[in-house]
């Protein structure tokens, strides 16, 4: 084990978190995946425990089971506060983990109660760092200003609201952070919405090698600070498919690996401190991301009309009907919106919000 990776302990209010994506994002059943993949690209996740009734919960308990998630079970008791037993139970089990358990350094707290913000400032306390995360229109303003970092599950790379929440009977919790304005989550295109089943674990392969390097390097990036080294990016990618070998896809070891995706301008490699253990980052020339956004303004300026440009849903169908292995992904853009973004930051496009359409529409600039 790496003396540079954090040890996260990772415990989760569900209840809270599944109702909130359920009635707030339209997501049911709740998919840990993109959870789980945020966390590997912080550290190294060694508990994972969710706190449910889980009698109310059937096809997401067999779904955490599969992503090695611990459940305890909360029954509900007549006469007695579900709620309260499963809140305090979570933040026993925190306390004792952390007192018995030195090595972990990290805390993960998946809710978004503020009840849970004495819990919070005692972990800190106790030199742990936390991170929060929650579904953003359930989630309490006090929370997130209380951890150290606060993930809002509607913006993890992977999860992809419905245009239509759906109700259902749980408990309540008052959202004191208003939801987001429509440019935070917009509908998503249909092509990019992962079957239940594959959504709901960690470990899912990616077809593309280049894909997977170039989203994990994406990740380390944006959450750690320094220069990432080819040997932090394959414990990243390791943490998120523990099945991950260079050798699958042709190669002999994860250094050919790279030099060949240096060769396709995926990665560029620099010579780090120790050898054989080069500094990754994306290439500066930028020339495969240039093909790419010169394919988006194309696609746009053939779809755009007088007074009203495409559509952001399905345009990314539009740009495989060109290059059919298109993907965002491979340039180290975590979706759709995200790649139309980096567009619209460079000035390629522009992109307006469609109270009518309830959507993005986008247009290349005259």
């Amino acid at each position: 084990m790496n003396g540079d990776d954090e040890r996260i302990a990772l415990f989760l209010d569900y209840e809270n978190l599944a109702i909130g994506a359920r009635e707030g994002l339209g997501v049911a059943p709740f998919d840990i995946g993109p959870v789980a993949d945020a966390l590997a690209e912080r550290g190294r996740v060694v508990a994972r425990r969710a706190y449910a009734d889980w009698s109310s919960f059937d096809e997401d308990r067999r779904l955490l089971a599969k992503a090695q998630v611990e459940l305890i079970d909360i029954p509900q008791r007549l006469g007695g506060s579900r709620k309260n037993a499963a809140d305090i139970k979570m933040a026993v089990d925190a306390i004792e983990l952390a007192y018995e358990r030195g090595f972990i350094t990290t805390f993960a707290i998946g809710t978004g109660d503020s009840d849970f913000t004495p819990l919070v400032h005692k972990l800190r306390a106790l030199d742990k760092r936390v991170i929060g995360i929650g579904v953003q229109s359930s989630t309490s303003a006090l929370l997130p200003p209380a951890c150290d970092e606060f993930l809002f599950y509607d913006r993890l790379p992977g999860v992809e609201p419905s245009a239509e929440p759906r109700r259902g009977r749980g408990r309540a919790r008052q959202p004191a952070t208003p939801p987001a304005p429509p440019v935070l989550a917009p509908p998503a295109p249909a092509d990019e919405v992962l079957p239940v089943e594959e959504a709901a674990t960690s470990t899912r392969p990616d077809s593309d090698v280049g894909t997977l390097v170039a989203r994990t390097l994406a990740g380390l990036q944006r959450h750690t600070d320094g220069p990432v080294l080819a040997s932090r990016l394959k414990r990243a990618i390791l943490r998120k498919d523990p099945t991950f070998d260079e050798a699958d896809h042709g190669f002999r070891g994860f250094g050919e690996l790279l030099r060949n995706l240096e060769s396709r301008h995926v990665v560029e490699l620099v010579e780090g401190i120790a050898k054989g253990d080069p500094q990754v980052t994306f290439p500066e020339d930028g020339s495969a991301d240039d093909d790419a956004f010169r394919l988006l303004v194309d696609v746009v300026a053939g779809l755009q009309a007088p007074g009203a440009g495409p559509q952001l849903s399905g345009l990314k169908d539009q740009l495989r009907k060109r290059v059919p292995d298109f993907s965002e992904k491979r340039h180290g853009f975590n979706s759709f919106l995200s790649f139309t973004r980096a567009a619209q930051a460079r000035g390629l496009v522009t992109m307006d919000w469609d109270d009518g359409a309830g959507d993005y529409r986008l247009r290349v600039p005259a």
